[in-house]
């Protein structure tokens, strides 16, 4: 049963000493996600979020989230052109707790909806990221993984997906291929947000002004904050912000989009893993419509491995459908 913002907003004053709720409103996804959420307003016109998961997954994502968050340290903070939210206070509730955040102001664009002028901003907001030293995410404890680890994250997914028997042959070889590419791996990690979509994005007057969902921080391949723009329906709008980001981050590794196209194709192939594991039928139908349409849009390409050449990606649609199915599934 959801709670009420009134009972999140009595927590409130239990979780951050001294603030003084005045107005509370329900924030959110509602009944649908996994966490109860309120937007609270305190005398003083400050505005904060507080948050209580639903369900283990939540609440092991809020626990990530917190390390990260404690990671992200004022000098760190320093050098991102845009707001992290700060951790005010937590309290007990219900065999979990209640966190209280600072709110971070600013919108959410759909991906479909993202022009090029904004996926600048976005591109120059990952590299932001990806400059920042790593030594804060080791000193943190958490994940630092080299490209030989991503390269074999990959090659993992590939022969799971190829076990079910549903992944259409030219993609499990055009996968094959991308693994064997030692090209392709040669790159240096960095530290990445970790699981950044469109809707990581908060924008202010048409710049990003804050990125949510921190509990994937870790040092690994750059690549992984970059394939979700694939998806955009407007070609223009991932090379601006591909061209944003290696403008910005000067010597890159000439690879990253490839690998990116190939975790964008990947992501389908976790949904139908996602399926089997669920033993959802309407997942799995889901996700083998979605393969079929991937080989038919590189039916010319199958032959080429990724490296070689930028293919298409499945279609905004297809990706804004799969991540909103996730959501609801997991």
């Amino acid at each position: 049963m959801a709670r009420t913002h009134l009972t999140l907003a009595a927590l409130a004053t239990s979780a951050v000493a001294g603030i003084d709720v005045v107005a509370a409103s329900r924030f959110g996804t509602g009944a649908h996600g996994d966490f109860d959420s309120a937007l609270l307003t305190d005398r003083d016109g400050k505005h904060w979020i507080i948050r209580v998961p639903r369900n283990d997954r939540a609440q092991a994502e809020q626990s990530a989230d917190l390390v990260a968050l404690r990671a992200l340290s004022a000098g760190v903070r320093e050098r991102l052109p845009f707001r992290v939210s700060t951790f005010a206070g937590q309290t007990p509730f219900e065999g979990t707790r209640a966190c209280v955040y600072e709110f971070v102001y600013g919108s959410k664009v759909p991906l479909h909806e993202i022009s090029p002028e904004l996926a600048t901003g976005m591109g120059r907001a990952i590299a932001a990221i990806h400059s920042l030293p790593t030594s804060f995410v080791a000193d943190a404890g958490l994940p630092t993984q080299t490209a030989l680890d991503s390269r074999r994250s990959c090659i993992t997914v590939l022969e799971r997906a190829a076990a079910t028997g549903l992944v259409p042959a030219g993609l499990l070889a055009r996968w094959g291929r991308a693994t064997e590419e030692a090209q392709l791996w040669q790159f240096q990690p960095t530290v990445i947000h970790g699981s950044l979509s469109a809707d990581s994005f908060l924008v202010t007057e048409g710049q990003v002004s804050g990125v949510l969902g921190w509990q994937d921080l870790r040092v690994g391949d750059p690549a992984r904050d970059l394939f979700w723009v694939l998806g955009a329906s407007d070609e223009y709008v991932s090379d601006a912000a591909l061209e944003s980001y290696g403008r910005e981050r000067g010597n890159i590794d000439r690879q990253v989009r490839h690998r990116a196209m190939l975790y964008a194709e990947l992501e389908i192939a976790k949904w139908l893993l996602h399926g089997t594991q669920e033993r959802s039928t309407e997942i799995v139908d889901d996700a083998v419509q979605m393969l079929d349409g991937l080989i038919e849009s590189i039916a010319n390409d199958v032959m080429n491995p990724i490296g070689e050449q930028r293919l298409p990606a499945a279609s905004v649609d297809e990706v804004e459908q799969l991540l909103t199915r996730s959501e609801r599934a997991l």
